[in-house]
């Protein structure tokens, strides 16, 4: 495996309003080629706002970023034809057909109009959607349209790929077909940030897990070695104490007593 980073964040501090504390406090990660980066903290820990950064999409950091061996504040748009996004949310243009917004984005990315179509309609096949690729977007379910995402984020063969919750609204045989994809992408050398609150998929398929919380990196390594620091059992109970949520089961308590016909 190359062992040259091809993420390097340096001191990475951001804040939105000067007069109150900074979302991220000093973030130092290298990332290289190969590696499947299990993204995870709480709400509000800075996952999205570090993911913006590094999409470009915010600029008013403080620190230094490089991908692929460049400052991307210095060269901020050759890096993004290498990149794949999967949000959380996305605003898709629903009044296009799923052959149209493809295409577009095929094209958007430098890829011939024959190319990224025949690509396009065998990806959909895979899916299972094949039948739907000429329909407006508006008609799809949540899953296709979830499907559609990972496909247009896919569709120039990207060397990083950022993941926000990529499996929520599929089905269970696309869920298989997903992460075996992502399996695979990683031993042909790319590079995979997943973010999610799903800590079983996490733990299953990161090489390695990053744990924001508060701003910083409390943990950092395989699950094994993040399960050996902390003494604990599952990747979710290590989240937990590492962050400081050990009350869960109160809270759940306390919400089946508020439910109950006698409260």
């Amino acid at each position: 495996m190359n062992r040259e980073p091809v993420i390097e964040i340096s001191d990475l501090r951001m804040g939105y309003e000067r007069d109150k504390e900074d979302i991220l406090k000093g973030i130092d990660i290298e990332v290289y080629p190969g590696q499947i980066i299990g993204y995870i903290g709480p709400n509000g820990a800075g996952k999205s706002t570090t993911v913006k950064i590094l999409l470009g999409i915010l600029n008013n950091y403080r620190g230094e970023i490089k991908i692929f061996g460049k400052d991307i504040s210095k060269d901020n748009t050759e890096y993004k034809r290498k990149i794949g996004y999967v949000p959380e949310t996305a605003e898709i243009y629903d009044t296009l057909t799923a052959r149209e917004y493809l295409t577009f984005l095929g094209e958007v990315y430098g890829m011939e109009h024959k190319e990224v179509d025949t690509k396009a309609r065998k990806l959909m096949t895979l899916f299972d959607i094949e039948r739907n690729y000429y329909s407006r977007i508006s008609s799809y379910s949540k899953g296709m349209k979830q499907k559609l995402l990972i496909i247009a984020s896919l569709i120039h063969n990207p060397d990083i790929l950022f993941l926000d919750e990529p499996l929520s609204g599929l089905d269970a045989n696309s869920v298989m077909i997903f992460k075996e994809v992502l399996s695979k992408l990683a031993a042909q050398g790319k590079t995979i940030f997943y973010s999610s609150h799903i800590m079983e998929v996490v733990e299953k398929i990161s090489h390695r897990i990053l744990l924001l919380n508060n701003g910083q990196v409390v943990a950092d390594g395989t699950f094994n070695e993040l399960r050996e620091m902390s003494e604990e059992g599952s990747l979710e109970e290590i989240f937990n104490q590492l962050t400081g949520f050990n009350n869960h089961r109160d809270i759940a308590d306390e919400f089946i007593s508020t439910l109950s016909p006698d409260y």
